[in-house]
């Protein structure tokens, strides 16, 4: 190797004599030019082991605690901008990282350095325009600085800096730039990367010196004509907006500046429509009212003589460029934001109504742009206009006069305001009507080539956005049912005309008439729908072409799904479309008949008392009526389409009031399934060898699927049926365990993973799951635990234990959790036996690696969550090193990298805790697991891979810390020294295992940090911010996303959003007529 050349092909040791070279730091000079062909072999060599020796030194040479020192260097004397960014990388860990650990000297050296390395580049227009990747880098780690010198040891920064950006132009475009960046660290990006002392500190500064600031913005926007600069200016204040005092913004000149002077000026308007949003969001009571009206009129007057409201938003949109999208999506941002605050304001005076219509025009053109993002911005506003309007007049209404039908006349001031958003509100609807998004249960689609095909894989982010337009749509339906009707039924008729029919109109009008089910009264709801369906059964008629029949047919499914309680109350209708419902189970088309058996099943569980009462005008109850002809009505279906349509007659039948009834037409309904049971074991009592053929495993199969969907249907009243297949299953069971352990014995046990294993294995699999599923909806433990379990345990647990690893079924343990979930202490002394056989063999299988058995390790720790929760007691009737296996598997599950298996393991650990610690056993117990318990917590506590479990591993820390500060503990935990106090003795514990731990922290802060969290262990949020501060310290949080850190904040919010789910209950059609939030039956039951 020599100077200026790298060729690390030639083996290690020229490798080593590059990095020796790079990394002798005794030498005062450093070879740049070999730094930058290492980096230039990283990223251009062809040579894959060039590449990997090229990264290897790059790697070594940044984490040398020294590298730092070359830093300089490598930027005054580096031809590649690639090696520049390396340096930075170099400097910028030092700065996060050690910055605290160098001598005060070397620091001010290095803020001196960055300093004026910024004043050279960005005092030169050109040079930061050429630069502008590179010197954004130097104002990050300007920013990194700052964070930890000022203001304490750089009090002068704010007036140097001003000081500093009034001498050149460029240099103060750079600052603002600086400016920007250090708000959002402070106000944005602070949680999890600084201690909630210094995010306050640093506020306070900013707050208490931000005169000088606002100065230097309104010098430059009052002076410079410089457009860059004042791009960068306006971008800084927008960052500022949010926090500043309000005096600056509504006492000074700024919203006439930015209204008058920068808003007309294109280049400028998408800056200032952000600024003026973020204005309009500030909550700040009726002070200031004047300023926000002055602002909204004049910056739409404005925007208008630019911009007239009639534009078509969506042709601009899509013709535009980067710009234009911008303003269209900021001017969505500005209005949204401002109506949300301050609409009220516009509403109470006259003169003010013009604008607000206006903008209003403007959102309605804005929300037919098709890019989904501005859509949603608009949507959101409309949703909450809508609601808002609902719950201010028409409940109003309805509370003044019980008995007004929604719509009709209020007070004036009711009408007045509903007169205002007339027009608007119905140009709304259609605009949601027109472009309605596509529900969860169509599962016939359109794909990328025009060609109608069936759905493989979810849309979410389609099915989220029909939830919102469909909560919008049903709100505007409440405002004026009959303009929603008149919309729908237009549109429809321009379907039928053939005016306006296209697969994607048809689906749209569809889907909204879908979505409003419930928020009409029961009459107007029967004349809108007998018209509507009767109208998609003759466009049904009369369409030709399978894609079209097919389009119409699922369109027909969904509209009638959604409508059970007109179904309900209209037995010819509802009989009719379960006639037509069957008709397209014939139906080949991909789709047709999934949708036409989803929606058997929703009708079947929403309508399910209609079909066992006999009706007026029928021979017979309908149920006996599909039962008899079930043979020609499934004959065209596959085998999950049969499941699915046993599992709605299921409904049906447990629905029916009379016990013997029920049994009557189980036997009935099974009749076609059992009958090929019985055939099939038939032929085996004489030629045992017929099991073991492929289709005969396959037939046994979609029966005890069949049996499995029924199970859950019909719950108790299964019993029936489960009697008489009950210990044929076991011995299915039995014998196919038998023959899996012979083939293995025979072949090896490479061939447990063969085609006739895997069938037999099937096989066992569904036994197992028409038992989880009948005993999850038992209504009867002791009977269940005295007739069914005794003759199952024997042939199941004796074969888990006996198979291989590859050849055990994980519904085993599955459905060994869901008995002792639902049986509880009727089990209990039987759970040894269960964890003797599956435990730790189990065990074995799932700890080699964290990857293999996936089914097994979930449902493992499902089994154990079980015992916990509901047969605790069991675990002091196993040895005592079988319960340190319940530990030992505990802990590992925590420490596992996938988030279900960790959280699983740390839900289970906080309930154990909590057991023990009111039982008898709590004093032997902590003994021997307490410090070991709190290692464990504290390693994934502080394992970035943990991260999601922060709140859970927080409150078992609170835990164990709280029996030892109220002196529950019971026993000595210092074994060395038992008479020493335990509260002592843990904070000694603790502060020397995390100095160990974390010798980059100062021991001093450490003991702090033990003793605040032992001392807040009873106010778990207390507790967690003192854990937060801690793991800031961390140098491991400080690189990556703290957000998991704050998950309790995102729980509560989610709990208030729970809470606003659970009023919207009340709300006629707000809660989908499928919801399982509601009654199963959906009333049917009453009638």
């Amino acid at each position: 190797t020599r100077s200026g050349q790298f060729r690390p092909r030639r083996g290690v040791c020229a490798m080593e004599g590059v990095l020796e070279k790079l990394t002798d730091f005794s030498s005062p000079s450093f070879d740049v030019t070999l730094l930058d062909n290492v980096v230039q072999a990283f990223y251009t060599s062809a040579d894959g082991n060039e590449r990997m020796a090229a990264q290897n030194i790059l790697t070594k040479f940044q984490e040398h605690p020294d590298a730092w020192q070359r830093v300089d260097a490598i930027l005054e004397h580096s031809q590649n901008s690639t090696t520049k960014f390396y340096g930075l990388q170099i400097l910028e860990s030092m700065i996060k990282y050690r910055w605290k650990a160098l001598p005060e000297q070397q620091r001010d050296g290095i803020k001196n350095y960055v300093v004026n390395l910024l004043i050279k580049l960005s005092s030169d227009d050109a040079t930061l325009r050429a630069e502008k990747v590179y010197i954004g880098k130097l104002n990050l780690i300007l920013v990194q600085v700052l964070k930890h010198e000022w203001p304490h040891r750089w009090t002068s920064f704010i007036p140097d800096f001003i000081g500093a950006s009034k001498t050149n132009e460029s240099l103060c475009e750079n600052n603002m730039r600086v400016l920007t960046l250090l708000s959002e660290e402070i106000f944005d990006f602070s949680l999890g990367e600084m201690t909630q002392a210094k995010i306050k500190g640093l506020k306070e500064s900013l707050n208490r010196e931000f005169g000088l600031i606002y100065e230097l913005c309104e010098y430059i926007m009052a002076n410079s004509s410089k457009p860059a600069l004042l791009e960068a200016t306006l971008q800084c204040l927008l960052r500022f907006l949010s926090w500043i005092p309000l005096g600056y913004i509504f006492e000074t000149n700024l919203i006439e500046m930015l209204c008058n002077k920068f808003l007309p000026e294109p280049v400028f308007r998408n800056d200032v429509l952000s600024c003026l949003a973020e204005i309009s969001a500030l909550k700040v009571g009726p002070t200031y009212d004047a300023q926000f009206v002055a602002m909204f009129t004049t910056s739409l007057q404005h925007l208008t003589n630019a911009i007239p409201t009639t534009t078509d938003m969506r042709n601009a949109y899509h013709n535009g460029d980067d710009s234009d999208e911008k303003f269209v999506q900021n001017l969505a941002l500005y209005l949204t934001s401002f109506l949300r605050q301050h609409v009220d304001l516009l509403e109470r005076a006259p003169e003010t109504h013009n604008a607000l219509g206006g903008a209003l025009q403007y959102l309605v053109r804005i929300s037919e742009v098709e890019e989904v993002e501005v859509f949603k911005t608009c949507l959101d506003y409309w949703n909450a206009l809508a609601s808002d309007l609902y719950h201010t007049e028409c409940q109003a209404s309805a509370l003044s006069a019980p008995g007004l039908a929604l719509g009709s006349s209020g007070s004036d001031s009711q009408q007045s305001r509903r007169a205002l958003y007339a027009q608007t509100l119905s140009d709304v609807r259609l605009v949601l009507i027109s472009r309605m998004a596509r529900p969860e249960e169509v599962i016939i689609v359109e794909d990328e080539n025009g060609e109608i095909v069936k759905e493989t894989m979810k849309d979410t982010d389609a099915i989220t956005l029909y939830k919102a337009m469909r909560e919008t749509l049903v709100y505007l339906t409440h405002l004026d049912v009959d303009d929603t009707e008149r919309i729908m039924l237009n549109k429809l008729d321009r379907q039928m005309n053939h005016s306006e029919w296209s697969w994607h109109n048809l689906n749209t009008l569809c889907w909204a008439i879908g979505s409003i089910s419930g928020a009409m009264s029961e009459d107007h709801e029967k004349r809108f729908l007998v018209t509507v369906i009767k109208d998609l059964l003759h466009l049904c008629e009369i369409k030709r072409g399978k894609d079209n029949k097919a389009v119409v047919a699922a369109n027909i499914m969904y509209v009638v799904g959604q409508y059970p309680r007109f179904l309900r109350a209209h037995w010819k209708f509802l009989k009719t479309v379960v006639k037509k419902l069957f008709e397209f189970m014939h139906e080949m088309h991909p789709g047709v008949r999934d949708m036409a058996c989803d929606t058997f099943l929703k009708i079947s569980l929403k309508c399910r008392r209609k079909f066992v009462t006999q009706q007026v005008g029928e021979t017979m109850p309908f149920i006996d009526q599909i039962i008899i002809e079930l043979p020609e009505t499934i004959n065209d279906l596959e085998p999950s389409h049969i499941h699915s349509f046993f599992e709605s007659v299921g409904y049906m039948i447990g629905s029916h009031p009379d016990a013997q009834r029920r049994s009557e037409l189980v036997i009935k309904l099974m009749k076609l399934p059992n009958g090929s049971w019985d055939e099939i074991l038939e032929k085996a009592s004489s030629d045992p060898s017929s099991l073991l053929q492929t289709e005969t495993m396959k037939r046994l199969v979609n029966v005890l699927r069949t049996n499995a969907r029924l199970a859950t249907a019909l719950g108790p009243s299964y019993s029936v049926q489960l009697g008489t297949l009950y210990l044929n299953m076991l011995n299915l069971y039995r014998h196919f365990s038998e023959q899996i352990s012979q083939t293995i014995t025979t072949h090896g046990e490479a061939f447990s993973r063969s085609s006739n294993v895997k069938s037999m294995r099937a096989v066992k699999r569904e036994v197992l799951r028409v038992l989880e599923a009948y005993v999850e909806r038992c209504d009867d433990p002791k009977a269940f635990m005295a007739n069914f379990v005794p003759p199952l345990l024997d042939p199941v647990l004796g074969d888990y234990a006996r198979s291989v690893p590859g050849a055990r079924d994980p519904e085993v343990l599955s459905m060994l959790a869901a008995i002792i979930a639902k049986l509880r202490d009727e089990i209990t002394s039987e759970v040894p036996r269960i964890l003797d056989a599956v435990f730790e063999c189990t065990l074995n299988m799932i700890t080699k690696n964290f990857e293999d058995f996936p089914d097994h390790r979930l449902n493992f720790f499902t089994l154990l969550k079980a015992i916990n929760n509901h047969a605790f007691r069991a675990f002091f009737m196993i040895p005592a090193d079988s319960f340190k296996l319940v530990i030992d598997s505990i802990v590992w599950a925590f420490k596992h990298t996938e988030r279900n298996v960790a959280d699983t393991g740390l839900t289970i650990l906080h309930d154990m805790l909590r057991n023990i610690a009111s039982s008898e056993v709590a004093p032997p117990f902590y003994q021997t697991f307490y410090l070991r318990i709190l290692q464990d917590v504290f390693y994934v506590l502080t394992d970035t891979l943990h991260k999601p479990g922060f709140k859970m591993q927080c409150m078992i820390l609170a835990h164990l810390f709280m029996v030892v500060e109220q002196n529950s503990v019971g026993a000595p935990l210092n074994a060395e020294n038992p008479s020493m106090d335990n509260r002592t003795f843990l904070r000694e514990y603790l502060a020397s295992m995390l100095t160990n731990a974390f010798p980059n922290v100062a021991p001093q802060r450490l003991q702090q940090v033990v003793v605040h969290m032992m001392e807040s262990c009873t106010d778990i949020t207390t507790f967690k911010n003192h854990v937060r501060d801690f793991l800031v310290h961390l140098k491991e949080f400080s690189a990556g996303d703290n957000t998991d850190l704050f998950d309790e904040e995102a729980a509560a919010a989610a709990n208030a959003k729970a809470e606003q789910e659970r009023q919207h209950i009340a709300i006629p059609g707000m809660v989908g007529p499928h919801d399982p939030r509601l009654q199963t039956d959906g009333g049917d039951m009453n009638e």
